[in-house]
């Protein structure tokens, strides 16, 4: 999966992209499953599975789980508060 950083948050980026930020499971997971895609908005990540937006990934502010998926599973618990 490719997407454009361009308009994406610096930390989001850092979470996201490096080994050991908190994203990089997700981001490693979203490469292997072809149902999903992904838009940058407003600095942020938007996720979809099939069309229907399943989180968005933000850099500072928390995650937000919009549906329930295997995907969500990977974010540490701490960060859905």
């Amino acid at each position: 999966m490719k997407i454009d950083t361009t308009n994406m948050c610096s930390h989001l980026q850092k979470k996201l992209f490096e080994e050991d930020g908190v994203y990089n499971p997700v981001w490693k997971a979203m490469q292997k499953d072809g149902e999903l895609t992904a838009v940058v908005r407003s600095r942020q990540l938007h996720i979809y599975r099939n069309g229907k937006k399943i989180m968005v990934l933000a850099g500072k502010a928390a995650p937000k789980i919009i549906r329930e998926d295997s995907l969500s599973e990977l974010l540490p618990k701490e960060l859905l508060r």
